[in-house]
């Protein structure tokens, strides 16, 4: 019989009990978020508030938890974004406002130093994939020769390597509304070398995303070791005619009364209410454009066995007024701005449900990474709050509320604030020139649709919320807003 060394039996039980938990593809979860722009979270079939056909999300909000209260907490592109990535609110990561021109004299982007959740999960072994909008960056002289760019504001910018925070396999661009015909940057490109695809964004994007699934010949990431993969699609986002005519068929015949039954839809005859009337059939058709895509992205997560090794998060950006309360997209109070779809499915270890947490967007970071089994790795600096413990249990302390910001990048100490809990909603704004700042106090289980402001008859609610709801919190993310008053 031969004889183990003592020496060899020391290494061997040294590597059992410290070696990386990271080693194999069968242990560690893979990580799939996919979250088109600009898409409401009440747009939804499996909500059945509109009538909105998306076979494919239904189906997988009956595999995941679906938290029927999800905002954005600065409904607006990059500061989702920046949130979304590094676990901090907008005064903590610094994109205060969306990454154009208009706010490059503030340095509004996403840090290089930040570390994100993106940058953990490549320090413990995992390949990474970003594929469609990233909207991050500031564009600079001499400006990329493109659409986005012609206007006196410009949008679009190259990611160069070292301030992609840890994907390795990259197929994005940063702002481009041009859906039939998208440009990307791959992952070797030049600043000078995006090109055009002549196909719709999310269709050519959720090729991408099945080609790094599959991963034929290993071509797309390293085969043995777990992956996280962002699918970041622009539409719903506006100009809504930019959609195939395939998905415009789906509500052609709709009568439009049946797509303006909400009482805050302006009615017909004013500006906003025909704006909504004249591209809510298109915002319906991209969404179901992308409904299908997303189908297509799970069903080849299925037919590569991945789907129970695979944590799924579907959400957005922020959602879409589309003229309802006359405002035109996003970046503003209203539910229709805020809400946001999320889903997260993880087959066979969470629960699928409805849950009613109100979860806010730093949030997702942490959750995610402690899900992942990386809590001990989340750096100090994320603001956000741990909350894998409700998803696996149903069980812990739930926040009271959420906060609301409309920031004002040329002072952060003036603009609006706000928290949201399950019955009211505060809106404070300090208006950027001198002015009395103005209150909103909506109850959006009396009043969903936020038609009558109760501030001037509810004092003692709104001293309460701003005092025990908004000061405290704005106070310990360091916001100017609440330490910085002129």
């Amino acid at each position: 019989m031969q004889r183990i060394a003592p020496a060899a039996v020391f290494l061997a039980c040294f590597h059992l009990l410290f070696a990386s938990p990271l080693m194999g593809q069968t242990k560690q979860p893979n990580l799939l978020i996919i979250f088109p722009d600009q898409w409401r979270g009440q747009a939804l079939g499996e909500v059945g508030r509109e009538p909105v056909k998306t076979p494919n999300l239904d189906k997988l909000a009956a595999q995941s938890i679906v938290f029927t209260e999800a905002v954005s907490n600065w409904p607006v592109c990059s500061p989702y974004r920046a949130m979304l990535m590094s676990g901090q609110y907008p005064p903590a990561n610094g994109v205060v406002s969306n990454c154009n021109t208009q706010t490059a004299s503030i340095h509004c982007q996403l840090k290089t130093e930040t570390r994100c959740w993106s940058d953990v999960l490549h320090d413990h072994g995992y390949r990474l994939g970003y594929v469609g909008k990233w909207h991050l960056e500031t564009p600079h002289e001499p400006y990329i020769d493109c659409a986005n760019n012609r206007g006196s504001m410009k949008w679009n910018e190259w990611t160069p390597p070292n301030r992609r925070h840890g994907f390795d396999f990259w197929y994005a661009y940063n702002t481009y509304d041009y859906h039939l015909k998208p440009l990307y940057w791959s992952t070797d490109a030049p600043r000078d070398g995006f090109k055009y695809v002549d196909a719709w964004s999310p269709t050519h994007e959720a090729d991408m995303a099945i080609r790094y699934i599959r991963n034929e010949g290993g071509s797309y990431r390293q085969a043995d070791a777990p992956f996280a993969l962002v699918v970041a699609m622009n539409p719903p986002h506006m100009p809504y005619d930019q959609v195939p005519d395939q998905y415009k068929k789906l509500y052609a015949d709709v009568p439009i009364e049946d797509l303006v039954k909400q009482p805050d839809i302006p009615p017909a005859g004013t500006e906003w209410g025909d704006y909504y009337r004249k591209n809510i059939r298109n915002y319906y058709a991209m969404m179901s454009g992308v409904d299908e895509q997303i189908g297509r992205i799970l069903a080849a997560l299925d037919d590569a066995g991945l789907s129970e090794n695979t944590i799924v998060m579907f959400s957005s950006d922020h959602g879409n007024c589309l003229g309802i309360h006359d405002e035109i997209a996003k970046s503003n109070r209203f539910e229709e701005a805020m809400r946001i779809p999320l889903f997260i499915r993880w087959t066979g270890t969470l629960s699928p449900r409805h849950d009613d947490l109100l979860i806010s967007v730093p949030d997702f970071y942490p959750t995610l990474l402690s899900l992942m089994g990386l809590r001990d790795a989340i750096p100090d600096a994320v603001q956000g709050v741990d909350r894998s413990t409700i998803l696996k249990t149903g069980r812990g302390d739930r926040p009271a509320a959420q906060l609301y910001f409309r920031m004002t990048y040329q002072n952060l100490a003036r603009g609006e604030r706000g928290v949201r809990t399950h019955q009211y909603k505060l809106v404070i704004d300090h208006p950027l020139k001198d002015g009395e700042a103005t209150t909103c106090l909506y109850d959006l289980k009396a009043d969903p649709y936020e038609l009558k402001n109760l501030a001037a008859e509810n004092p003692q609610i709104v001293q309460q919320m701003t005092d025990q709801l908004l000061m405290p919190e704005l106070k310990r993310i360091g916001d100017p807003w609440a330490t910085d008053k002129p």
